[in-house]
């Protein structure tokens, strides 16, 4: 039980939201130690310097009709809202009914970023009382279909916009400088190359950074405010794009080479400038061009993280260690098929190998069980021009582009798609995975759902229940032969938040690939029996991601004071409750500092007025 905070001076209760209440207990008054860290570590309330419609018009200040009346007549906003007076749990309750009502999921995209854009505390406390619901929602699926209709949806500024037309670090400064928030943390940033499986959708690929820190916050109580959209506008490939009077971009095919490099150089150098060395930036859906070539280019010299190549590996990987749980085998005893050699699925090959490595394969022996297929087919040894990354996977085998005869070549225990190809593991792929193994481990990977490989149902049904199956996008629960699958969702969520969380307060400057690592190892271990062996579901459950978060950020802060890259100063005693004590609470927080007094004495007017002697009253 919280206790309430009249029961010791200077304490304040703190969120009790079901799902985001990751704050622990108030100190116990006694432990002179612990209230002490928690007067630390807690965020200071700060009255806004806002008043009146301005008030109303913050996102992160209005509480709509939670205001009090004291509330309302102090900051001037009495009247202009109507007179009826609700708690958090009651407006949470009418957004859910008109969510719930809602035509389509487009249409509740809409509620929800009307929502954003006039109350942050009651979106986020909708968004994490309903996470399961409503992440498909702010997320994949839906994000990708309102990355679509941007240009029909668009209301108000998400973020910001940097096009090859701002080409210099000044004028990128610029335009960083009119965010509203000068605190930013973390950017998330897209040049709209390759939105989901939906390909080039330039400037429309807005929503996706303002998805990805919208889960920040909810999935790991990242502040808002230290949160920063980006699109790079460079044009866009996408021909019905140039000729829809809807589309809100440059009306020019994507700029290439040279320039678009030099634009990246200068929006890292200027985010840098501007926000700190330590700001995290994480890459989401360039194209495969780009996307392996940048991180490589920025990894060292920058707190920085591509979710796609990274994220995605690490995501796949804990799914995978979760299978051996049930297969009782290493990974490393495993011989793994990708349908999809773009940079998400080599990222995920490689986390493999290094996961191999840990359990005592040599780097090509972990390679050699590794088999990868493009739309050209098995990468073999016979291929020219293979990148270098995808040359350590090639093969000595024949040339083929059957999936089919790959799995019946090699055997796999598990099959992973990544290509977007919808369908694309047929029902004889599948029951021949099921023909050699006895728990064969089916992911389907590709975003939104309609591109995925295979259904869960189908899954399911052609390997009578038997297989380990994941996918990107969320599939309904399945029946069987009497018995409840619920698929698992092999959703980045489970993992940038926390690696997001912990890279943040600890001011650590370089994300490397261990910290994914150990990101998936601990989801893997998150996963329960019942989950496992009751509905053969390899994640964890999707109310639990924010505890998980915080778990995932202790891990990180503990190994990057380890090996020096944690800069903090000092390092927190207690980093678990360190954490609980800074992340973002979705509970209304009074806005007006409580009075307090001094002692009488202190409040005497000054000192006795002396007898002055006036000069010009004293002339005659």
């Amino acid at each position: 039980m919280i206790r309430r905070a009249i029961e010791h001076p200077g304490i304040r209760s703190l969120s009790r939201s079901s799902v985001c209440a990751v704050r622990p207990n108030l100190p116990d008054p006694s432990d002179e130690k612990a209230v002490d860290l928690y007067k630390l570590y807690r965020p200071e309330r700060i009255t806004p310097d806002k008043r009146g419609i301005e008030l109303l018009k913050a996102p992160g200040l209005n509480k709509g009709m939670a205001f009090s009346l004291y509330e309302r007549q102090y900051l001037g906003i009495h009247g202009l809202l109507p007179p009826a007076f609700m708690t958090e749990e009651q407006q949470a309750y009418r957004i859910m009914t008109r969510l719930r009502e809602a035509p389509n999921d487009l249409a509740r995209y809409g509620i929800l970023d009307a929502l954003q854009d006039r109350n942050e505390k009651l979106f986020y406390r909708v968004l994490c009382d309903n996470i399961k619901e409503l992440m498909p929602i702010v997320y994949t699926p839906t994000v990708g279909q309102a990355c679509q209709h941007f240009g029909n949806i668009y209301k108000n500024p998400k973020g910001l916009y940097i096009t090859i037309n701002d080409n210099s670090i000044s004028k990128v400064t610029q335009i960083l400088s009119h965010w509203p928030h000068k605190d930013v943390k973390a950017i998330v940033v897209t040049d709209g190359e390759r939105i989901l499986g939906l390909g080039d959708l330039g400037c429309y690929g807005i929503g996706i950074p303002v998805g990805k820190l919208a889960l920040y916050v909810a999935l790991a109580g990242v502040h808002p405010e230290w949160c920063l959209p980006v699109v790079i506008d460079v044009g866009t490939d996408n021909q019905s794009l140039l000729n829809d009077p809807m589309y809100t971009g440059l009306r020019r095919n994507r700029v290439r080479g040279a320039e678009y490099d030099k634009l990246l150089n200068n929006f890292m150098k200027a985010a840098t400038k501007r926000y700190g060395m330590d700001t995290l930036i994480q890459f989401e859906d360039f194209g495969n061009s780009n996307a392996y070539r940048l991180l490589d280019r920025y990894q060292d010299k920058y707190c920085m993280f591509n979710d796609d190549i990274q994220g995605t590996a690490s995501v796949v990987v804990a799914g995978l260690l979760a299978c051996t749980r049930v297969t009782k085998k290493k990974l490393s005893q495993e011989k793994l098929v990708f349908l999809g050699a773009g940079g998400a699925a080599t990222g995920v090959a490689e986390m493999c190998v290094r996961q191999m490595e840990t359990e005592g394969l040599s780097e090509k022996d972990a390679c050699d069980r590794i088999f990868l297929m493009d739309i050209d087919g098995l990468i073999t040894k016979k291929r020219h021009n293979l990148s270098e990354r995808h040359t350590r996977f090639a093969k000595d085998l024949p040339d083929t582009r059957n999936l089919l005869e790959v799995v019946k070549t090699v055997k796999p225990g598990g099959i992973i798609g990544a290509s977007t190809v919808a369908g694309a593991f047929t029902e004889e792929i599948i029951r021949e995975m099921a023909a050699n193994n006895a728990r064969p481990i089916i992911f389907a990977l590709s975003n939104p759902t309609s591109k995925a490989e295979c259904t869960a149902e189908a899954a399911y049904k052609f390997t009578n229940g038997s297989a380990l199956f994941a996918s990107g996008s969320p599939f309904p629960n399945v029946e069987l032969n009497g018995k409840l699958y619920k698929p698992g969702q092999g959703n980045n969520a489970y993992i940038f938040p926390g690696v997001a969380l912990g890279v943040i307060l600890f001011k650590i400057h370089r994300v490397d690939n261990e910290l994914f690592l150990m990101a998936a190892r601990k989801v893997a271990e998150s996963v329960t029996e019942k989950s496992l062996n009751t509905y053969s579901r390899i994640y964890p459950r999707l109310r639990d991601i924010r505890e998980l978060s915080i778990k995932i950020a202790v891990e990180i802060a503990e190994h990057c004071y380890r090996n020096g890259t944690a800069t903090l100063y000092p390092e927190p005693e207690d980093k678990e409750q360190f954490i609980r004590y800074q992340v973002y609470t979705v509970d209304y927080e009074e806005l007006i500092n409580r009075s307090y007094d001094w002692p009488a004495k202190d409040k005497q007017h000054g000192f006795p007025v002396p007898v002055m002697k006036r000069h010009s009253m004293d002339d005659e």
